[in-house]
């Protein structure tokens, strides 16, 4: 798809916010071309509105926060990721609070009342962000890097010192079937050590097992066990996707991570925004439809297969 799109119809969501454990509705609605991905805390008088930037990303701490001066949204990552996977460029999304709610942990809630809404199509062409030149973020043994591809790629390297976790490494080409798949349903994960300190510090309020995977001593306590065995390098993916959906246009580039999360994601996206060497904004007329998605155009003859 070349043209931008949005959502056909509303789509309406409620649930608890997993760090301040109060209910929330949040309500997605149509936007026109150029509008990006807006949210607008309508709890507030006047109603305040936070564009989905990386550089109106404030906090990174166990999840992504958007905000300005006079308010803040958390945990958006997961709506971003839903929003992005489903080919949504333009919205506004209506929130009553100051957490996106955490449904089951996952993105696949958000993913079926988008895809049950419908996309609407605009004539106006989208910018894919091309990677011509490579840009790299690294502290201490966490790296993160884009290089040139003719595709979207990620692939994450997960490591932890636990016997339920260890290590996982997973590649994805982004596509949207397989964003709905593959990666939607990947729930977020915490230790039970870590969720009991978090919780005795006022955060992790609304978090439980109905909406993330908890691991103690011993392996995964949720009785149903995981959706995938490699639940939690997928999730990982979830996150990258909806972090650097903040850079605000489609990517066109290979995601290489070695043990990332928000706060080196975030920075990737600022970096990768700054440097406009190292990226081309391409636009697709519609004169170039008959041309298949590989990219295989004069202006991109820098991309390698």
């Amino acid at each position: 798809m070349i043209f931008q799109q949005t959502l056909g119809n509303k789509a309406a969501f409620s649930g608890i916010g997993l760090h301040t454990g109060k209910p929330i509705n949040l309500t997605l609605r149509p936007a026109e071309p150029g509008t990006g991905i807006v949210f607008h805390r309508v709890d507030l008088t006047p109603a305040v509105s936070i564009e989905a930037r990386a550089t109106n990303v404030v906090n990174t701490r166990l999840s992504t926060t958007i905000g300005n001066s006079q308010a803040t949204v958390s945990t958006i990552e997961h709506l971003m990721a839903a929003l992005y996977g489903c080919g949504i460029d333009n919205a506004h999304v209506d929130i009553d609070g100051p957490e996106v709610p955490i449904m089951d942990g996952s993105a696949t809630q958000f993913v079926d009342g988008i895809l049950k809404a419908g996309t609407k199509v605009s004539s106006k062409p989208r910018k894919y962000l091309v990677l011509k030149k490579a840009v790299t973020i690294v502290e201490g043994d966490k790296k993160i890097s884009i290089i040139p591809s003719r595709h979207y790629k990620i692939t994450f390297d997960m490591q932890f010192a636990h016997q339920a976790v260890r290590s996982q490494t997973r590649s994805m080409v982004f596509t949207q079937q397989g964003f709905s798949d593959e990666i939607a349903g990947a729930r977020t994960f915490g230790f039970l050590a870590e969720v009991e300190m978090l919780k005795a510090n006022g955060l992790a309020r609304g978090g439980s097992m109905e909406n993330a995977i908890v691991i103690g001593d011993e392996g995964v306590l949720n009785p149903e066990g995981l959706r995938y065995s490699d639940e939690f390098v997928r999730h990982k993916i979830l996150d990258s996707v909806g972090d650097l959906a903040l850079c605000g246009h489609r990517l066109i580039g290979h995601v290489k991570s070695t043990k990332s999360g928000h706060d080196l994601n975030n920075k990737l996206a600022r970096e990768l925004l700054k440097r406009t060497d190292c990226f081309a904004l391409v636009e697709f007329t519609p004169q170039a439809t008959n041309v298949p998605f590989n990219l295989a155009l004069p202006e991109l003859s820098w991309l390698e297969a």
